[in-house]
This record gives C-alpha cells, sequence and structure tokens, in this order.
C-alpha cells in the first residue's frame, strides 16, 4: 500500500465525513481522490494545468480549469465546507485576495505553506549568501515557482489583518509526522518547516456586490443579487 503524504493525512483529520470540500490547485486530484475515498466528500478540484484536469477527470473526480488568482472571485459565497490550498499560496499573484476570498467560498479554510523563517533558511543566508534550497523550497531561485514567500510570523499577522481566526495548525517536515504547534511562538518560526493551518473568519464577511447572473466554473446559475430600483425621471412639461 502506498504511504499517504504526511501534509493529506493532517488535511484527512481535519476534513469531516460528507463536507463540500474545494481543492485549489489539485493537480492530478490524489488529495481529492483520497478524501472523497476515505471520508465521503462532496468534492471538487480547480487546477491551472491541462494536464492536472485531465489526470483529475480521469480519477473520476469534478476538477475544471481555472486560475485561483481569478476564479475564485465566481464561486458563490459559502459554497463549500472547506476550501483547501495545500503549497500553492505563495505561488499566487495576489496571496492576501486568495486567502481573503477562500474564507468568503467555504466556512473554513485548509492552508499550508512553507516556512521562509525555518533555521535552514536563516543558516543558508547567513552563512553562504545564496537563496536557500531546503525540502520545502527545493527549487533554485532561477526556477522556483514561488513568488511571495513568507515566514511564519508573516502569515499570522496577514490572518489578524483579514480577520481570520486559526482554529488549529501542525508543523510538518519532510519524513516525520506532524507536530500540534501554536503558530505565534517565536520558536516556532524557526523549528517549522512547513506549516498547515485550519482557518474561519471571526466575523461574518461582508456582502458580495451585486452582479449579473453569470454560470460559476462548475456550470452552477448564480443569481443576481436584486438593486434598488431606478429613480424616474421627471416628465418635461
Amino acid at each position: 500500500m502506498t504511504a499517504i503524504r504526511e501534509d493529506f493525512a493532517e488535511i484527512l483529520k481535519l476534513v469531516r465525513p460528507g463536507a463540500r470540500v474545494l481543492d485549489i490547485g489539485c493537480e492530478d486530484g490524489e488529495l481529492l481522490e483520497l478524501l472523497t475515498r476515505e471520508k465521503g466528500v462532496d468534492g471538487q478540484g480547480l487546477e491551472i494545468s491541462p494536464e492536472g484536469v485531465a489526470a483529475g477527470l480521469a480519477r473520476g473526480l469534478a476538477v475544471v480549469q481555472g486560475d485561483g488568482d481569478r476564479d475564485l472571485d465566481h464561486f458563490p459565497t459559502r459554497a463549500f465546507d472547506y476550501a483547501i490550498l495545500s503549497k500553492t499560496l505563495q505561488q499566487m499573484r495576489e496571496p492576501r485576495h486568495v486567502l481573503s476570498e477562500l474564507l468568503r467560498i467555504a466556512d473554513q479554510a485548509v492552508v499550508s505553506v512553507p516556512n521562509f523563517g525555518h533555521w535552514k533558511v536563516r543558516w543558508a543566508l547567513l552563512s553562504r549568501g545564496r537563496m536557500p534550497e531546503t525540502g520545502a523550497l527545493p527549487e533554485p531561485w532561477w526556477s522556483t515557482p514561488n513568488i511571495h514567500l513568507c515566514t511564519l510570523r508573516d502569515f499570522t499577522v496577514l490572518c489578524d489583518e483579514l480577520e481570520l481566526r486559526i482554529d488549529a495548525c501542525a508543523a510538518l517536515a519532510e519524513g516525520r509526522p506532524a507536530r500540534p504547534i501554536d503558530p505565534r511562538q517565536p520558536i516556532e518560526n524557526w523549528r517549522a518547516e512547513t506549516a498547515l493551518f485550519l482557518l474561519s473568519r471571526k466575523a461574518e464577511p461582508e456582502a458580495a456586490p451585486s452582479v449579473r447572473a453569470q454560470q460559476n466554473l462548475f456550470g452552477e446559475l448564480e443569481a443576481p443579487k436584486a438593486e434598488p430600483p431606478a429613480a424616474r425621471k421627471k416628465r418635461r412639461r
């Protein structure tokens, strides 16, 4: 039997059975298939690469091609119980907007990020003066897809600014069991190579502005909000 990736195993623990799940950047659908098989979720996937979409469809999953940076805006508010973004936030052009959208379209978000404050990263910069290559950041600087790296401290500050609550957090490292942590503790900003967060909103999200009726990425019709009647023009005498 193939071993389950440690981050996937932790996500499997967090998601409740039968939940509505959107996996953004689902790649070949491995995690979505696991959640469907083990937890009976109503799962949907969003993947930018045609190869990933084809692989997900071949697994019998509901996967569509789309860009997480732009296409999350088309999903209705609270359409899902969980929105999952695994090791992808740092590759987004607008991570702040994406993180906010995750908690608009879902009650909770599962987000994992590599920690640029990890001691191996700091040591590589200090000792060699070069961009680090670690288990969580394996690509050289000139070919990495990561464009918005952050530390645990950066991420928790952004959560505070967006009024997001950190319901749970675990530190992940290659080949080692996940470790529950308090991400606000300074020591964890040194120790955690990758962190997995379960997030929710502290307050109710603001209502989205009125839009014309349109289909979302899964072909579901979104009903437009009623607009106030236009003021009648006075008749000229």
